[in-house]
């Protein structure tokens, strides 16, 4: 079964990976900015070698955003973020191909500890299955 696994972070995240610190959230080092990049890399590496890895992607920052809606008018309305009533965005994704729930799971537990500086949110990973087609809702 295919996985979509997403870690999340917030507009102050990607400041404090930048080394700004902000109330909440501590500046990186380069150091520690690197060593996440290896940590992430050899997770990469690793499902690569194993055949579950399909896709992985780091998205740009919450104010980069793009929010499109329809008013109650049905007016187009476009919006640039970041959106004060949004806390915590996707920040990036694998899209994987595991056995198992269990499998994912242990893969996502992995993710959960990537390195980063003293102080660092710790959110959660995010796993959703991918439909497979109509029959799956």
């Amino acid at each position: 079964m295919k996985y979509l696994v997403m870690v999340q972070g917030t507009q102050a995240d990607y400041e404090a990976m930048r080394g700004k610190e902000t109330p909440h959230a501590p500046a990186w080092t380069e150091q520690e900015l690197q060593a996440m990049y290896a940590y992430m890399g050899a997770i990469n590496d690793d499902l690569a070698e194993t055949g579950e890895f399909l896709d992985s992607q780091g998205l740009a920052e919450p104010a980069r955003t793009r929010l499109v809606a329809r008013d109650k008018d049905g007016n187009t309305v476009v919006t640039d973020g970041p959106y004060s009533e949004t806390k915590e965005l996707m920040a990036g994704f694998w899209i994987l191909e595991c056995e198992s729930l269990e499998r994912v799971t242990e893969i996502a537990e992995r993710v959960s500890r990537c390195p980063g500086p003293e102080g660092l949110t710790e959110y959660p990973v995010v796993i959703r299955p991918i439909m497979d087609g109509a029959g799956d809702i």
